[in-house]
């Protein structure tokens, strides 16, 4: 249930299957002037490839992308950097301000919109019409900006969906069934509000989160967030505001360990401790717990995200942007869509917790087994992959609600859970807010 939005607001490192957290921040200087490379129809010349913390773990394996690519292009060569994650952002910004983008770089949704917005990245829809057709639609919806009909602006790469992860036995404790886990945001609202009453103060059920939460649980509760021209937020309805007056409810009555409204507590510590009931919402954190906390791993149990109305699902996504300007664009479009093919990303998923962008990939029977169904690691493969599969079209947090539009709701949110004002004006603060921004994103 926790994060629908952490696309917008995380860099993805794969190194023991965790997020790695990045602020965005502005490019100026006239990028929109960027000259757009064009095709050639010979694949050759060298490239350069940037991706995110991925050595020394997955050396072998991006190597030998590398080099099979290389093989079947014998006169394309990959020159390969791999960046560390802190300060991943800034380094994007300095590279573009310089004129020094790779030509094929490793971007979160996040980091991605950065470069995207200034215009420094190609649209890899104009490039091959029939592209879209590989990937999974939520992934490759992920990557269009407001205001640029169907372009998209990055291939996909790989994706990790939510799951829903809880103790059985604090679950038990608290007078709740754990063979029927909650399905809605207000069925979810309703198992915390019973776990706070039954729990004594002695553990919580979930972490606060404003900024994760929202706006899937928003999504989920079938509040409009976008008016049909997708030019104006619309999220200032009573379903809203019940959201907000629940949350604060739900505070106030010890639901939510009360240090997690403003800051992230480590949420594997306090649920590997038995002090949460439901543990983060995703399949790395549950391979995390069987290496690290065997018998919390074995009181654990998994099932589909809180989906509650439309399906919605929230997904950790990372996508391979090329270079606007780059000097061999066939091959460094090839060579996307090299790394992010079927083959290739099946081969990454069986050494990472992660999932592929691509159709092909994701049909692969390697994430439709459940096993003996008792494994909790493979229960949440396959039950995350079907996720993919079916509220894919459903798994976007829009393109609008960026880094700073989500700041600025939960700025306002997290006054009226703390009680410093009401929840109907903290929705419309939030509204208006929101709809500054996006008036400026629009008129850049």
């Amino acid at each position: 249930m926790t994060r629908s939005n952490v696309t917008r607001t995380a860099i993805a490192a794969l190194a023991a299957g965790t997020l790695l957290s990045a602020s965005a921040c502005g490019v100026s200087g006239g990028a929109d002037e960027v000259k757009e490379a064009r095709r050639t129809g010979k694949v050759a010349g060298e490239i350069t490839f940037r991706t995110l913390q991925l050595k020394p773990v997955y050396t072998s394996y991006v190597q030998g992308v590398i080099d099979s690519f290389e093989a079947e292009y014998p006169d394309a060569e990959v020159k390969w950097e791999d960046v560390p994650g802190d300060g991943y952002n800034e380094k994007l910004v300095a590279d573009a301000q310089a004129g020094a983008l790779p030509d094929v770089v490793n971007l979160s949704t996040d980091s991605f919109q950065l470069l995207g917005d200034r215009g420094m990245l190609a649209d890899v829809a104009g490039l091959d019409a029939e592209v879209a057709r590989e990937y999974v639609p939520g992934a490759w919806e992920q990557f269009k900006l407001p205001g640029r009909g169907d372009s998209v602006y990055a291939y996909p790469w790989y994706v990790t969906p939510e799951v829903l992860t809880y103790s059985k036995s604090l679950f038990e404790k608290a007078g709740l069934d754990p063979e029927k886990p909650p399905t809605s945001v207000e069925q979810f609202f309703d198992y915390a509000e019973q776990i706070a009453a039954r729990s004594g103060g002695r553990y919580s059920a979930f972490m606060a989160d404003p900024k994760g939460r929202l706006p899937g649980d928003w999504q989920r509760m079938g509040i409009p967030i976008l008016n049909g021209q997708q030019d104006r937020f619309t999220f200032d309805t009573d379903k809203a505001v019940e959201w907000v007056e629940r949350m604060k409810s739900l505070y106030a009555k010890g639901a939510m360990p009360k240090e997690s409204l403003l800051k992230s507590d480590d949420v594997n510590q306090l649920y590997g401790g038995g002090k949460l009931v439901f543990g983060p919402g995703s399949p790395g954190f549950v391979k995390d717990i069987k290496q690290n906390a065997p018998q919390v791993y074995a009181d654990t149990r998994v099932a589909g995200a809180v989906t509650g109305r439309l399906g919605h699902i929230g997904i950790y996504a990372q996508s391979l942007g090329i270079k606007k300007d780059t000097k061999h664009l066939d091959a460094a479009a090839e060579f996307a869509k090299w790394v992010t093919n079927g083959p290739n990303q099946v081969e990454f998923a069986r050494k990472a917790t992660i999932y592929p962008s691509n159709a092909k990939g994701l049909a692969d029977p390697y994430f439709a087994d459940r096993g003996d169904g008792k494994d909790a690691e493979t229960l949440a493969r396959a039950i995350g992959a079907e996720q993919l599969r079916t509220a894919a079209l459903d798994a976007n947090t829009p393109v609008q609600w960026t880094n700073q539009v989500g700041d600025a709701v939960v700025r306002e949110v997290q006054k009226a859970i703390k009680g410093e004002q009401d929840a109907r004006t903290a929705v419309r603060k939030a509204q208006e807010e929101a709809n500054a921004l996006l008036a400026k994103m629009v008129r850049k």
